[in-house]
């Protein structure tokens, strides 16, 4: 009897009301913990499964697509993978010879190297900030409204970073060479590269090589005729040597630039094919520009002035884009070992902003005989340039 009654009391204790809410609430409790565990590992895995699917439809539908000659599409878009090569297409050029050739092909992978270089360490310097977080999640992709369509080695990379501070301007950090290699993906795609902008902000891009290809200004003129267009030119020797100094600095086993400059030293004939020093002779392809784009639709910006008076250059810039002067001297100071200026903040960052190691190299010593050669035949290009633009830039 006394068992019984034990075993009565111990059941009633044990399988109480509040026991079993316990008892409830904690097998509750663990099934939830678990459901959420699960959930978020089946979520962490789903942007790689619909990456992965997406590519897979597309390689399936991309194999099954032949153009009308049978190409397969697949070889026609792997090639395009070259997107961000910062070389400059010549523009009919004379019969080259082999070791001019031989250069321009090296300086491909050169470029494609300091390209991605320089995109690394933009990553690395800046941090994403409130506004530009702002921004990327919010307005639209527009076709650019302005564009740095030169020259090579001439200061546009310096020029784009320091645009980028300006709040009012947004701009594709790597070089989309779409109206020069990539045309035939269309305006679509290359919208698709631009940042989102908002009401008032201007989209903007650099590609170098557009001043120098033919084909550039009809094509940007088809997309629209009131794209405003910068250039930034430099000494056309000094560019030269840099362009030079460039391709050396990967390329140690390549020809001297004496050698290279020259079709015949002895009789002081410069080689015009050689695109370093092709590039240079500015004139010659601001005509092209100017049969689809007015004067006044194009700003010239000195890049000696670019490094001697960022704020002044950077003023008639933001002048020409119709922007308030927001970038003035309070955002740059000289950096002694560059030998330029660097931003004391850059875009989305609260920290100091220099070039990468790309910029700013030394260069080599050169014959002082060549380089009096090289500055007697740009002369008459220089002067014409001078009274194409009605800005004398004292390279002589």
């Amino acid at each position: 009897m006394e068992y019984s009654l034990i075993c009565h009391n111990l059941y009633a204790i044990s399988f109480s009301p509040v026991k079993k809410k316990l008892l409830l609430l904690c097998i509750m409790l663990l099934l939830w913990v678990y459901m959420l565990y699960s959930c978020v590992g089946y979520c962490s895995t789903m942007p790689s499964l619909m990456v992965d699917s997406y590519r897979g439809k597309d390689i399936q539908t991309a194999a099954k697509r032949t153009d009308s000659g049978g190409t397969d599409l697949m070889s026609r878009l792997l090639p395009r993978t070259q997107s961000w090569v910062d070389l400059e297409t010549d523009y009919d050029e004379p019969p080259v010879r082999t070791a001019s050739r031989d250069l321009l092909n090296n300086e491909i992978e050169v470029d494609r190297t300091d390209d991605w270089e320089e995109m690394r360490s933009e990553q690395r310097s800046l941090e994403p900030s409130a506004l530009s977080s702002f921004s990327n999640g919010s307005g639209t992709k527009k076709l650019p409204q302005a564009i740095i369509i030169g020259v090579k080695k001439g200061g546009t990379r310096a020029l784009l970073e320091f645009l980028r501070v300006h709040p009012d301007i947004r701009a594709v950090g790597a070089e989309p060479h779409f109206f020069d290699r990539n045309y035939d993906n269309g305006l679509d795609w290359y919208r698709d590269l631009m940042p989102k902008t908002l009401e008032g902000q201007i989209t903007m891009e650099k590609t170098p090589s557009y001043f120098v290809t033919r084909e550039a200004p009809a094509r940007i003129c088809a997309m629209s005729r009131d794209t405003k267009l910068i250039v930034v030119v430099r000494d056309p020797v000094t560019r030269a040597i840099s362009d030079y100094t460039q391709t050396l600095s990967k390329k140690p086993d390549i020809p001297t630039f004496e050698s290279l400059t020259f079709k015949n030293r002895t009789t002081g004939l410069i080689d015009t094919s050689w695109s370093a020093i092709q590039i240079g002779i500015y004139a010659k392809h601001l005509e092209n520009w100017l049969q689809y784009f007015p004067m006044g639709q194009i700003l010239f910006v000195s890049g000696e002035r670019l490094i001697s008076d960022p704020a002044g250059e950077l003023g008639r810039v933001q002048d020409f884009l119709g922007l308030k002067r927001i970038i003035t001297d309070k955002h740059f100071y000289f950096n002694q070992t560059k030998g330029f200026p660097c931003l004391k903040k850059a875009e989305g960052s609260s920290k100091p902003h220099c070039l990468g190691k790309t910029k700013g190299r030394t260069h080599p010593n050169i014959d002082p005989e060549v380089v009096q050669r090289l500055r007697d035949f740009y002369r008459p290009f220089n002067m014409k340039f001078y009274q194409m633009t009605g800005h004398n830039f004292g390279w002589d």
